[in-house]
């Protein structure tokens, strides 16, 4: 039970919370601003008389009401001024912030005012339209999360269900089938994590100057048995002459695998898959160039997608997004090329 102090805390909390900002500011500065209207005249009123041109005339001849009510008139009309110009600007800002704090990221204010009081408004029109996509791509992102770990544990869970009531036999074949489904969740969470790193800015990049030919050697070889069992060729050129790429070796492998091992994947037996990488003015260009069935125009804009995935994907569909992502925290791009029937070209290009 609450104590009745806190709840009277709690209900003075709220009442002031509700009042307008601008009312709240004018509480405060209707005061101050007429000490400073009153001390400036004042100050100037004396400043005449010291250097020797007397008290204005008006000053003189008018009683000290008046001259009390002239002055309160005239702080209050600029009082007034300044709360239009300044005053309700900003307490739009101030109400529509307290919307946002309480999950409202739709709330927007009208930009009007002095030009660094519409400054304002604009910047945080800007915030709460960036608040309100990172709001609906984190709830996309949970629902996508969900759906695709929904598959492999509810495999898992028929399966060891089924050996369990002796549906299936508990031997090596059906233990080996729940290992490969373990793996492919681990591989799916282990992507999920490394997604969650590259959109959130907190990936840390190991970088150091690498030679670009010998990665993708490297690549073509750890590839060799699945190409030599699709009866495909995997063909690397790269000049000689290349400049070292200060990046993160293990992180550029990790797109050039999926890269390629996605040509591969699609290619027809008895084709080949050609990586080359050259020298464009400060950029080098890596293209990977497979001969398979190409991407359909309607997936073609969508293939960096999170959870995307064309007619004949197998995948997770976190792949190439992934990919996009490590490129471009190197400071570089990535971008396809494709038509149906023709294959497709996937081209990086990393500064130097």
């Amino acid at each position: 039970m609450n104590h009745p102090h806190h709840r009277h805390r709690h209900r003075y909390e709220w009442r002031r919370g509700r009042r307008p900002f601008a009312f709240r500011a004018g509480l405060i500065s209707f005061p101050i601003l007429i000490l400073v209207v009153f001390g400036a005249t004042r100050l100037a009123g004396w400043l005449l008389v010291e250097l020797g041109f007397g008290a204005p005339q008006f000053i003189v001849w008018a009683p000290w009401p008046l001259w009390i009510l002239v002055r309160v008139a005239f702080v209050a009309m600029l009082f007034l001024f300044i709360m239009r110009r300044v005053g309700r600007p900003l307490g739009d800002v101030v109400d529509a912030a307290d919307r946002v704090a309480e999950g409202d990221f739709t709330v927007r204010v009208h930009e009007h005012g002095p030009p660094w009081v519409r400054s304002i408004g604009r910047a945080f029109n800007s915030m709460t339209a960036r608040l309100a996509q990172q709001h609906r791509l984190r709830r996309e992102m949970m629902a996508d999360i969900a759906h695709e770990l929904r598959t492999p544990l509810a495999v898992m869970q028929g399966r060891l269900e089924g050996m369990l009531d002796g549906v299936y036999p508990r031997d090596e074949r059906q233990v080996v089938q729940v290992l490969d489904d373990t793996r492919h969740l681990s591989r799916l969470v282990e992507d999920l994590g490394t997604l969650a790193h590259t959109e959130g800015g907190t990936l840390a990049l190991q970088k150091a100057p690498t030679d670009i030919g010998v990665l993708l050697e490297d690549v073509a070889v750890s590839l060799q048995p699945e190409a030599d069992a699709r009866d495909v060729a995997i063909q690397v050129t790269a000049p000689a002459g290349l400049p070292l790429v200060d990046v993160d070796a293990v992180r550029l492998r990790e797109v050039m695998f999926n890269l390629i091992s996605n040509a591969l994947r699609y290619s027809p037996a008895g084709q080949a898959i050609t990586v080359d990488a050259a020298l464009d003015a400060r950029t080098i260009s890596i293209h990977v160039r497979d001969r398979g069935p190409g991407i359909s125009a309607t997936d073609l804009p969508h293939i960096f997608e999170r959870f995307h995935k064309g007619a004949s994907s197998t995948g997770s569909g976190l792949g190439l997004t992934i990919a996009h992502n490590l490129v471009a925290a190197h400071g570089g791009t990535i971008r396809a090329e494709s038509r149906e029937g023709e294959g497709t070209v996937m081209t990086v290009g990393l500064p130097l």
